[in-house]
């Protein structure tokens, strides 16, 4: 039989494991996210923008990948339902604007805000270790960081 300890420990790692694994697929469908955005821009300099988006996104998969590894647990593998028909939902935008340029940016904002607000959100109700918790707050960053920027690149797309 489990003590009261043993068990809040293991009510914690799997809480854990559970934030950390939701955020795994986040990044993966950020990444499906942002490759198919770059796949619909015309704009090479936006284009550009979107494949360094994607490559970040596969980094932040790779080392959420590694925290799960290191606590023992199988990492997922693939990204989300909501994920794919949030993609689908791009596609059909897509046709019917022509794949115009801004209609590809501001999906990603919209992605861009839900990204952040889920890691703002989980960094504030949880109480992660502190090499994690250091972790995710630079991800946020770098993830405000690519909502500003795509802010800015909604002038490339009125051209």
């Amino acid at each position: 039989m489990k003590t009261t300890n043993e068990k809040a420990n293991e009510q914690n790692h799997d809480k854990l494991v559970g934030n950390l694994q939701e955020l795994l697929e986040k990044n993966y469908d950020a990444q499906k996210g942002f490759t198919k955005a770059m796949e619909d821009a015309k704009n090479p300099r936006l284009k550009g923008f979107l494949q360094q988006q994607a490559a970040q996104r596969s980094r932040f998969s790779n080392e959420l990948t590694n925290e799960l590894r290191n606590l023992n647990e199988e990492p997922k593998d693939s990204g989300s339902l909501t994920g794919d028909l949030h993609r689908t939902w791009i596609d059909i935008k897509s046709a019917v604007t022509g794949n115009e340029d801004e209609a590809v940016l501001e999906e990603c904002i919209r992605g861009e805000k839900a990204s952040w607000d889920e890691y703002e959100n989980k960094l504030k109700e949880e109480n992660f270790p502190p090499n994690i918790a250091s972790m995710l707050q630079k991800q946020a960053s770098e993830i405000n960081g690519t909502l500003n920027k795509v802010k800015t690149l909604e002038d490339i797309a009125d051209r």
